[in-house]
């Protein structure tokens, strides 16, 4: 019978990987359930006799059949070139064009449409220091209000795209082709805004804003996906796995240290090469910002040069990737389908990563919360200097040189002392409350809070001293209780907590600030959120996460097995034990379609 082979009859159809459709009473329930998990506990852990070794062993190959990890084919060494290539695509993909300058003009064709609802009768482009707003509908939105809907919108489409798609990058070479189709599509669209001039084009600034930034956000997490398996396979810690940890030279918890700090490195390096790219393409663009200084257009030459940046940097990545295909679709599933199914299966089991759901519960409100800060204190910085990209790129160059410091300094100090992650990513987190703290003392005072220029020196200066190393290490956290072969679908999660995270914030600021008019309002709001995350945070037990994260991938795959073969866990497990079930009686099982 042909592996490929596809069911036609609904008895033939594949089951779920549940242990329900497995048992037939409760009795062999039981007997399954403990077959399960001393399995799962030999393969999850370091052998620990001859039987177990048997045992591991045959499962291993059991599964190399069917397809059902990414240890059934053969996976390269990663490489310095194709490490390289990974930086430098961060390195363009630094966020200055989506990120910044998108929103500016996005930001600046409003306000040039907008007017001061005081002064009547209203007479678009008259706003001064006062209120703005814009034609919505029937009625007027303030300006801060359409881009934080925006932002809003972007957000609640990335999460449906992250759940639809994040799982199916952990299959086949699916992942390799989305992360390419969809940095071509910001791009594009990037590119697009040369054809925003002015108050005329805000819907079309607001279409090519929303596109590119979902684009933008999307190959963020997609990209950040792919360090944990550089991380695996980098020559020292394939090493250690392979053999160290096979030959009892190493415990578990040693070879969990070392890969700990593989991708701790990784991480943290290609943050700081993000940070450069950030700091080089503002000064590449002075070029152009200050010879056009007043000029109409030079904003969107500033970033059409900052676009091409990122291409000439980031395609390297797409030609020096090496193909590191994930297992096989499951029987019964499709690119398609497999997403939804695959989440709903990870929220059905939280029990059994009960750590991993913890941190993505935290981070999701510590994430709104940050995201939106940025979002407030970026409409209030582009009123403040005028929508100057001069302005913007003085600033923006403070933010990045301290950012690229403060990355390299954090990862030298965590390697030299040898410092966990958590405890890392904790001091990054105290800045995370502090930053819209200092935005809410401006309720009180004009001195201070976001009033004036030095204000948003301050800002920019503190968030890249201690928050560029939070994204740093916010990334490795979630790798650190990732299952293993799952980390498209758990960084998808992961991204709807980060990028997609700003569902509740936006709408609840932009509520705010839409019936008070007064931007401060929306700090408080912010400061408690971020306030709870980081206690939550300071709860989760990585090391357990780690632990459960090994117990679930070894689980799912041993259930995929027996699925596929047509064959309960307990004839499995029993006939890799005695070694009477070799492969080719496994395969010679399989259902017949």
């Amino acid at each position: 019978m042909s592996r490929h082979a596809s069911s036609s009859s609904s008895s033939d159809r594949p089951r779920r990987p549940s242990l329900e459709p497995l048992l037939a009473s409760p009795a062999a329930m039981t007997a399954t359930k403990h077959a399960l998990h001393d399995a799962v506990t030999v393969a999850a852990r370091q052998p620990a006799n001859e039987r177990d070794q048997k045992l591991r062993d045959n499962l291993e190959q059991y599964e190399q059949l069917f397809g059902a990890g990414e240890d059934a084919f053969d996976q390269p060494t990663t490489t310095r070139r194709e490490l390289w290539a990974y930086y430098l695509y961060y390195n363009g993909d630094n966020g200055v064009g989506p990120g910044s300058y998108s929103q500016t003009l996005f930001q600046s064709a409003l306000t040039s449409a907008g007017h001061d609802p005081s002064i009547s009768p209203p007479v678009a482009g008259n706003c001064g220091d006062g209120a703005c707003v814009v034609p919505w509908g029937k009625g007027t939105r303030s300006v801060a209000s359409v881009v934080l809907i925006a932002n809003g919108l972007c957000f609640a489409v990335m999460t449906l795209l992250f759940v639809w798609l994040g799982s199916a990058a952990d299959y086949g070479s699916f992942g390799r082709w989305l992360l390419l189709v969809l940095t071509v599509i910001c791009w594009i669209f990037q590119y697009g805004f040369m054809s925003v001039k002015g108050a005329a084009q805000w819907r079309t600034a607001m279409g090519l804003y929303i596109v590119s930034y979902i684009a933008y956000g999307a190959t963020l997490v997609f990209y950040a996906a792919l360090f944990p398996r550089l991380a695996r396979y980098m020559p020292h810690v394939r090493k250690a796995r392979e053999e160290d940890l096979k030959e009892a030279k190493i415990s578990q918890d040693e070879y969990d240290k070392i890969e700990s700090l593989e991708k701790n490195h990784i991480s943290n390096i290609s943050t700081a090469h993000s940070n450069i790219g950030y700091l080089l393409t503002l000064a590449i663009n002075l070029s152009i910002l200050l010879p056009l200084q007043g000029h109409d257009y030079a904003n969107n030459w500033a970033h059409f040069l900052t676009n091409t940046y990122w291409i000439v940097l980031g395609i390297w990545w797409f030609i020096f990737q090496q193909r590191r295909p994930g297992p096989k679709i499951p029987r019964g599933s499709s690119y398609a389908t497999i997403g939804w199914k695959q989440v709903l299966l990870a929220f059905k089991e939280v029990r059994h990563l009960p750590q991993t759901f913890i941190y993505l519960v935290a981070f999701f409100l510590l994430a709104d919360g940050l995201n939106t800060t940025g979002t407030l204190i970026s409409i209030i910085q582009a009123d403040q200097v005028n929508f100057s990209f001069l302005q913007i790129t003085y600033l923006g160059i403070s933010q990045a040189v301290c950012s690229t410091f403060s990355t390299f300094s954090f990862w030298y100090i965590q390697r030299y002392f040898k410092i966990s992650t958590k405890r890392m990513f904790m001091i990054t987190n105290f800045f995370s409350v502090f930053i819209p703290f200092y935005g809410m003392l401006g309720l009180w005072t004009t001195r201070i809070g976001y009033h004036h220029i030095y204000d948003f020196w301050i800002y920019n200066i503190l968030f890249g001293l201690f928050q560029a190393p939070y994204y740093a290490y916010a990334q490795t956290m979630m790798s650190e209780v990732t299952p293993r072969g799952y980390e498209n679908m758990y960084f998808g999660l992961y991204g709807i907590t980060n990028r997609a995270s700003s569902i509740i914030g936006p709408n609840v600021v932009q509520a705010i600030i839409n019936s008070t008019n007064n931007n401060w309002l929306g700090f408080p709001f912010l400061v408690a959120l971020c306030t709870a995350a980081s206690i939550v945070i300071w709860f989760v037990d990585v090391e357990k996460g780690r632990e459960n994260c090994r117990k679930y991938v070894e689980e799912r795959k041993l259930l995929r097995v027996a699925r596929e073969s047509g064959r309960t866990v307990e004839e499995i497990v029993e006939g890799a034990e005695e070694g009477d079930l070799t492969v080719e009686t496994v395969n010679g099982g399989r259902k017949t379609p």
